[in-house]
């Protein structure tokens, strides 16, 4: 019988799956687990979720119960069926990093779990039954620096003697305006440097993505900020150490792993004043945060940085310290058994 069961319902790699990812590889060692859904890297091969219930029909040896581990909405109707349909002898912990006020179903959902994890002490005011307040971390032995970074760099094929990059789905709450923006500013003062765009346009925020592009081409950058679509895990792992810097300008954002995943490579960011992000920048020794909406900030951060090795040389190492010394997945996979152990001891 599973001690614990870790739900991935969401058949496109996220944000989410990337944390879940992080924390899952540790936890096989720990734990006698199984992951149920989808397959995530690094990770044991998944079972299904009537197989996942199954193997919590009976407690696990020495625990009163077994634990399902959900992140998504999908997932704690799935739990909740486990638990309160199904009578399975389940316990159920939910990771939020919404800072934000969640909606009338999701508030509903998340009232009928047993814990939550937050993962910022600001996502903890927007839920109950918050037992512990655990950031996410970053593999710090899959994203590590490039022996050479201009080596790394040139080996992608982009053009250009240095590189940048936005990550993630191109829409206008990720802010890929503003990352356009910011670079039709920044690029003519850095000429050696290649923009990426790394993403994909859904359906309905492909006319978005066509009038970026039309941005691009109109004012001459269309060799120089390149949208290059989704890449893959193995991808993203070889592409943060290519990086001179990540830009990311959300207007909204729960928690955000692009910049932390950079800075595991020893690559700074510049981003926008949301998630996370003032806390990665460990008082802008590691990057970065401007204001919202802010394009001009932005593309004046970056051409500082970038435009003084000294300062980018510090930057970058600041960076991959930080991520190490506070933000390692290591870490939060020992936060997150601390809440487990204690839902174990309680009658």
């Amino acid at each position: 019988m599973a001690e614990l069961v870790v739900t991935n319902l969401n058949r496109n790699f996220t944000g989410v799956s990337a944390t879940a990812a992080n924390v899952v590889a540790r936890q096989q060692h720990r734990y006698d687990m199984v992951l149920a859904g989808v397959a995530l890297p690094g990770c044991p091969a998944p079972v299904s979720l009537a197989r996942a219930r199954m193997l919590s029909r009976t407690p696990p040896a020495e625990r009163p119960f077994a634990i399902w581990h959900v992140r998504r909405n999908t997932e704690m109707r799935a739990a909740l069926w486990a638990r309160d349909v199904l009578r399975l002898p389940i316990r159920i912990v939910f990771t939020s990093a919404a800072q934000r006020r969640h909606s009338a179903f999701p508030r509903w959902l998340i009232s009928r779990m047993d814990a939550v994890i937050a993962t910022t002490e600001e996502a903890a005011r927007f839920v109950p039954h918050v037992r512990a307040v655990v950031n996410h971390g970053v593999d710090t032995a899959r994203f590590t620096p490039a022996p050479d970074r201009a080596r790394a760099w040139a080996a992608l094929g982009h053009g250009g003697t240095r590189g940048i990059a936005t990550i993630g789905r191109v829409r206008p709450e990720k802010g890929t305006d503003l990352f356009v923006d910011t670079m039709v500013r920044a690029l003519p003062d850095l000429p050696d440097v290649t923009a990426l765009v790394v993403g994909r346009a859904t359906r309905e925020h492909q006319s978005f993505e066509a009038r970026l592009k039309d941005k691009v081409r109109a004012a001459g950058l269309g060799d120089r900020i390149l949208f290059v679509g989704e890449r893959s895990p193995d991808e993203l792992t070889a592409l943060m150490p290519a990086l001179s810097a990540v830009v990311q300008l959300p207007r909204y954002e729960g928690y955000g792993m692009v910049p932390l995943e950079a800075m595991a490579a020893a690559t700074p960011f510049v981003a926008s004043d949301t998630g996370y992000y003032r806390a990665f920048s460990a008082q802008d020794q590691a990057g970065r945060v401007v204001p919202r909406e802010d394009a001009i900030a932005a593309a004046a951060a970056l051409t500082g940085l970038l435009g003084n090795p000294e300062a980018h040389s510090a930057a970058a190492r600041a960076a991959r310290a930080t991520a190490q010394s506070q933000f390692s997945a290591e870490t939060e996979a020992t936060g997150i058994g601390a809440v487990y152990e204690t839902l174990w001891s309680t009658p």
